[in-house]
């Protein structure tokens, strides 16, 4: 059996200056661990074929298919703030792109497939860790209903790869609408390049945002586009407490999904100023920093947009901080209106933003599980006797003085008792990518040559709302020897 992609491939079309020509490098020993069939079969793939030893190959980069051409994007970045002039797929090769069954055209990426001219002195290789950290987290985030990169499938590559000791390397196969970041616009505008950079544009307008194609300013569409996708996925991440860990504009991506799963990580205990990336030490990306780490991103695209706007400066400056101001109110609508399903309120009443807030001041007061937090009010929205929300406070006082008001709020509402709790539970995970339990499963594939633990944990996120009562453990906080403090980018 032969494994065919049908690929159309458009962004190695542009220019040379927009990415490098490089194959991956050959790994020793491929064996599949993981893919992901229900996505192959979105991408118009065989998975039957993609599980043979020649399916292996192609997934490790030990093998280039046919149709592939395959490509190291160039970009630029600020990273924790910093320009860096030239950054790039550093371990990274596009191997082409595809049309899925909703007709919508897919990247499909090897990560961690050797070293391309962006690699600056590494290796270009992943560790097994970071590569499983991502398929978990990817595809968690996926089942919650969040814009994401996805995985399709993640390979040994009878290799060991060195960072602070020998690992096992690893390939993931990422497929996502477009790798295309803020950092690609970039590395064209601190060249001046300003074809290049209306070239880009013209690209993410006709791949991204197709209804902007007849808008008699384009452009300025193009930054509204972006500016509304990003506000409403910071929203989405908030709202079910994930911290990305790198919000660098190299890893802010244009279509408006979550790119770069490096030290991400979900909180436990509800603490707005949480952070758990070892390379964030002054708390650039912590939790609550998200949103305005998002507009300073979304800012230094606008400038890279300016030569588009106007000639004129001033006019160019204007328009764009117009353009950005409705950052704030978009994400401020969304999380607002997501908070207020977490809640079960279903109209928009006075107070109700002060009452969800008194809430979440009592959680980090009381260091209140998030998650846990959240389900459990949808349980007492079913039966008022169910107390498990008020066990997750240090303090059940304070809940209860809470509660007191949210029960009088939620009898305004027409919904019944069930259909609230029904409503809440639809919006409200069980279950999530815990660190504790992402760093288990590490352990166990690293250390144990273990996948048991990866295939379970994948099976369960698969279903993040459902009660899965076999599997509840899962959605169990860790215990005070269990919690993970620092994650790492594996970089």
């Amino acid at each position: 059996m032969t494994v065919h992609f049908p690929f159309q491939n458009s962004y190695s079309a542009l220019p040379d200056s927009f990415f490098a020509r490089v194959a991956p490098t050959p790994v020793a020993a491929p064996r599949l661990i993981k893919l992901n069939r229900p996505l192959a079969v979105q991408l118009g793939l065989d998975p039957d074929v993609l599980e043979t030893p020649e399916g292996a190959e192609i997934l490790a980069g030990k093998t280039v298919p046919a149709g592939a051409d395959p490509i190291a994007m160039a970009y630029a970045g600020h990273q924790f703030g910093q320009f860096v002039p030239q950054l790039g797929d550093g371990r990274a090769v596009l191997l082409g792109e595809v049309i899925d069954k909703d007709g919508i055209r897919r990247d499909i990426q090897l990560k961690g497939s050797g070293p391309t001219p962006f690699s600056r002195r590494g290796d270009g290789r992943a560790a097994l860790g970071p590569v499983l950290r991502e398929y978990i987290v990817s595809e968690a985030m996926f089942a919650l209903g969040i814009p994401t990169t996805r995985s399709l499938a993640a390979v040994v590559t009878g290799e060991h790869v060195i960072r602070e000791t020998a690992l096992p390397g690893a390939v993931l196969t990422r497929v996502a609408s477009s790798h295309i970041r803020v950092g690609t616009f970039q590395f064209f505008a601190v060249r001046r390049d300003t074809d290049a950079i209306r070239r880009l544009a013209d690209h993410v307008i006709a791949r991204h945002y197709p209804e902007l194609l007849g808008a008699e300013r384009p452009y300025h569409a193009l930054l509204g586009g972006v500016v509304a996708r990003q506000a409403d996925l910071v929203a989405r991440w908030l709202l079910v407490g994930f911290i990305h860990g790198v919000m660098n504009t190299d890893n802010s991506s244009i279509s408006g999904e979550t790119i770069d799963y490096g030290p991400c990580a979900f909180m436990d205990a509800y603490n707005p100023s949480q952070v758990f990336s070892s390379i964030d030490e002054m708390g650039r990306y912590a939790y609550a920093n998200q949103p305005r780490i998002a507009l300073w991103n979304l800012t230094r695209l606008a400038e890279c947009l300016l030569p588009l706007f106007s000639e004129d400066q001033e006019k160019a400056v204007a328009k764009a901080q117009d353009i950005l101001g409705a950052f704030s109110d978009t994400f401020s609508d969304g999380y607002q209106a997501g908070l207020r399903k977490k809640i079960g309120l279903f109209t928009e009443r006075d107070g109700d933003n002060a009452l969800i807030q008194d809430l979440l001041d009592a959680m980090a007061k009381n260091q209140a599980d998030f998650t846990l937090t959240f389900r459990k009010l949808g349980d007492a929205a079913g039966d008022p006797a169910a107390d498990d929300a008020r066990a997750q406070f240090m303090d059940p006082a304070a809940f209860d003085e809470w509660a007191r008001r949210w029960h009088e709020r939620t009898a305004l509402e027409p919904q019944t008792a069930a259909e609230r709790q029904a409503a809440m539970h639809a919006v409200n995970p069980m279950f999530i990518p815990r660190n504790h339990r992402v760093e288990a499963v590490i352990q166990a594939a690293v250390n144990d040559d273990d996948y048991t633990p990866f295939e379970e944990f994948v099976k369960v996120l698969a279903k993040p709302f459902e009660g899965q009562p076999d599997y509840a453990a899962y959605a169990d906080p860790p215990l005070p020897e269990q919690r993970v403090l620092q994650t790492f980018c594996g970089t």
